[in-house]
């Protein structure tokens, strides 16, 4: 693996422990509605934006006053029931350090919202470490689509063939490959490496990660 400049990081699944979390949210706001949605889809759904995740499950187009509503709610749920049941992933803080002391530029790019994003980062042990943050709140287009990416290179002073994106599903994978940009995945999140194709390199996570990284 080649030495970058800049490093962006994805949270959910990545540095805390929350994907199954998240699908519980949305198999439970989902069915207030009507709409059944099974644990086990909910959970290869997780990393895909809350607004693409509505239309797919419901068809409630992404943009519209509906598909804001359950994912207000959804967040809401998620926040007050499930964030509770989040833990850091092993090697967190201990990935950020060894980037930090090593000269990365670090920014945050999440498909998690504004107000899910600062209890995040401190279940991490981060929210000290990394001032520069993006999330789904700060784009028009959510994961796969690779407006987050774009977002937190843009607020970096690296090359975009120096930088890389470092997350644990596909969408982060896609959304990288759109930007132009690597991907690193980790297999935190529950998807296998085959899943994972096309990433430059897949990690056990964080800690692993840590000790792989060049210097």
């Amino acid at each position: 693996m080649r030495r970058y400049e800049a490093v962006l990081l994805d949270v959910d699944g990545t540095l805390v422990d929350s994907n199954d979390a998240h699908a519980h949210a949305w198999v439970e706001t989902l069915a207030e509605r009507g709409h059944e949605l099974a644990l086990s889809r909910a959970k290869s759904l997780i990393g895909m934006g809350g607004d693409k995740l509505i239309e797919l499950v419901t068809g409630i187009p992404a943009g519209s006053k509906e598909n804001e509503r359950i994912s207000h709610d959804r967040s809401e749920l998620f926040r007050e029931r499930w964030l509770r049941a989040v833990r850091p992933i092993l090697g967190s803080r201990e990935l950020v350090l060894r980037l930090r002391a090593d000269g990365y530029q670090i920014a945050i790019a999440s498909a998690a919202k504004d107000e899910e994003l600062a209890p995040l980062l401190e279940i991490a042990d981060i929210a000290d470490l990394v001032p520069v943050r993006t999330t789904s709140s700060d784009v028009e287009h959510s994961k796969p689509d690779p407006d987050i990416i774009e977002a937190a290179f843009a607020r970096l002073s690296a090359e975009r063939s120096r930088t890389v994106m470092v997350g644990d599903t596909p969408y982060d994978v896609r959304a990288g490959k759109d930007a132009g940009i690597d991907v690193i995945a980790v297999t935190t999140g529950g998807w296998s490496v085959e899943a994972l194709a096309g990433a430059v390199a897949v990690f056990t996570g964080p800690r692993a990660l840590a000790d792989g990284f060049p210097t």
